[in-house]
């Protein structure tokens, strides 16, 4: 029997929905849209296809093929509930409204910025579990030391370092480096918040003018306090997840199923933090208009402001 194959390039944003944000090249030709680097605001930014962009070389690291599969479940069912978005009927069908929570869920979850926190909160883990055996079981550990290296050790610092050897020849550790903890973390992941999502309604929100950019990492929660927008807390302790799906539309969850318009200062804000919270790239419409904008925030990103 075959085995699934392993996919190295990996698109962290669907190209479904990247392509939502081209337009014909300009001598005609393939789809394309304008990708701005953040790193380098200065630089001549050309068109790509969506293919060429939003991607990640091995995000999942092992077995992606299972992931992948489940990604590939949610994205064959998002043309048509963009097409119902686009035709003003987003709630006519509740798969449809399904289909799009599930789609903001699951660029939460296949991100760069939720690797950072599963990564932060697994060293975070492993430093709790070497002080607490440490602390336990001292004895046990000068046994172990005494019987594997034939030393006395005395102090915390030395129990602390021996313990810690331990726990990185354990099998756990050998899963999280080579990425199978992460992959199964992934989908369970995905499953948990698709369920809680499932719990809250669909929003979803037009400009009065202006145009909607997409980020390599763009679904954010988010809180607004004190007239600040803020992002990045852990999803229980947002407002809301949001999730550009095109210039002229972005998704939130809510508490009812609606359809809203707002400002062009609200969108600017919801763009700032798109191109705050990306790794290094912004996507936008190639005739948006909104190249200078993302260029002088860029430029306040790289000076810290």
């Amino acid at each position: 029997m075959g085995t699934a194959q392993h996919t190295s390039r990996q698109h962290l944003v669907s190209q479904v929905l990247l392509a939502e944000f081209t337009a014909p090249e300009p001598k005609g030709g393939s789809q394309q849209l304008l990708p701005f680097d953040l790193h380098h605001p200065g630089r001549v930014h050309k068109r790509m296809h969506p293919r060429q962009c939003g991607w990640f070389e091995n995000f999942v690291a092992v077995d992606s093929a299972s992931v992948e599969a489940l990604w590939g479940d949610v994205e064959r069912r998002v043309p048509a509930a963009i097409a119902a978005v686009h035709a003003g009927t987003p709630f006519a069908n509740p798969r449809h409204a399904a289909t799009l929570r599930d789609l903001i869920v699951l660029h939460f979850v296949r991100s760069r910025h939720y690797r950072d926190m599963h990564t932060a909160s697994f060293e975070r883990a492993r430093t709790r579990l070497v002080a607490k055996v440490t602390r336990k079981y001292p004895e046990r550990l000068r046994l172990e030391a005494l019987r594997e290296t034939g030393l006395h050790l005395s102090g915390p610092a030395s129990l602390g370092a021996f313990a810690e050897l331990l726990i990185e020849r354990s099998s756990v550790m050998h899963d999280h480096e080579s990425g199978k903890f992460f992959r199964t973390n992934i989908e369970d992941t995905f499953h948990k918040m698709r369920e809680l999502a499932s719990m809250r309604r669909l929003e979803v929100t037009m400009p009065e003018s202006g145009q909607f950019l997409i980020g390599d990492n763009p679904a954010l929660t988010l809180s607004v306090e004190g007239g600040r927008t803020i992002y990045g807390m852990a999803f229980g302790d947002a407002q809301t997840l949001v999730l550009p799906i095109g210039p002229r539309h972005l998704l939130s969850l809510g508490r009812e199923d609606v359809t809203l318009t707002v400002s062009q200062s609200f969108v600017d804000r919801l763009n700032t933090v798109q191109i705050q919270a990306a790794h290094r790239y912004v996507y936008m419409h190639p005739e948006s208009g909104l190249k200078p904008f993302v260029e002088h925030a860029a430029q306040l990103r790289l000076a810290g402001g």
